[in-house]
């Protein structure tokens, strides 16, 4: 019998408290389980490991450049789907997908803006549209940041971040446009106006082929993936072990294959001496 009568003991039961969804991101390097609002007020870099996270293409422009100077190029130019491209999803399908769930037109976007109080041209890649490939509108909006930047004297800074090279479902007319980013980049150096190109993870194949690999000054965030075949299918295929850290930014640096590695939130800075440098 229970003394004075009482239970011997009492269960509660505690209703389990549910911790709202989007509030925290797990790094991809250290697991490291990180605040969103502390990560983004980190500019998306881990603050234990220094993983540098990916940005779509509008943040890095509102990290970058300075407060409401952005004036966007041909923000409603739409892919064509010029070999009517079947497989498991058809290429009008993949665009429609990518552009409901990026908010993009396609994968890269570009304007005029102010870095610290200088105008400049802009084009920045998005890995998160069809892997950043290029397509004929990647390519052809490129261009035309090139030229308008050649046309009234002002430096050219163009931001990669396209792990997907050349765009496989338009084909040709896709692999041209290497030849035509890189041919109105050699107009924009005629000029003797400054190109520098910002290399991110990844910069993959074609981009990395075409106008991300020739500019005057070629910068890397740290730990970035850059190369033209990706490390898996070179093993494949040459059948050897990889070096550590292969195609990464600081193997590349130590190589020579890029010229500096800036970590993001230094970037604005940098970019800034160096056209004053280059000026």
């Amino acid at each position: 019998m229970a003394l004075f009568g009482k239970p011997k003991y009492t269960i509660v039961r505690l209703k389990k408290k549910e911790m709202p969804d989007g509030l925290w991101t797990k790094c991809s390097d250290c697991q490291e389980t990180l605040y969103n609002k502390t990560l983004e007020e980190n500019l998306k870099v881990c603050p234990k490991c220094n993983y540098h996270f990916v940005l779509s293409a509008y943040e890095r422009i509102n990290i970058l450049f300075d407060k409401d100077t952005f004036e966007e190029f041909d923000k409603d130019m739409l892919a064509l789907d010029p070999l009517d491209f079947k497989g498991p999803k058809t290429y009008k399908e993949k665009l429609k997908q990518d552009q409901e769930a990026t908010g993009l037109k396609d994968a890269v976007i570009s304007g005029a803006s102010k870095l610290n109080g200088k105008r400049v041209v802009v084009a920045v890649t998005d890995s998160r549209f069809i892997m950043g490939s290029m397509g004929s509108v990647v390519g052809e909006k490129i261009t035309r940041a090139i030229e308008y930047a050649t046309k009234n004297k002002l430096a050219m800074i163009i931001i990669s971040g396209s792990g997907g090279g050349a765009r496989m479902y338009e084909g040709m007319y896709s692999l041209m446009q290497m030849a035509k980013t890189c041919a109105a980049l050699a107009y924009h150096r005629k000029a003797k106006l400054p190109y520098i190109s910002v290399l991110t993870n990844p910069t993959m194949a074609g981009i990395m082929a075409s106008f991300a690999g020739v500019g005057d000054i070629i910068i890397a965030e740290p730990n970035a993936l850059i190369g033209f075949t990706g490390p898996r299918v070179i093993e494949q295929t040459i059948r050897q072990k990889l070096p550590p850290g292969f195609q990464r930014s600081e193997f590349l640096l130590e190589h020579g294959l890029i010229d500096m590695i800036v970590h993001r939130k230094n970037m604005s800075n940098i970019l800034t001496g160096l056209l004053d440098y280059l000026a």
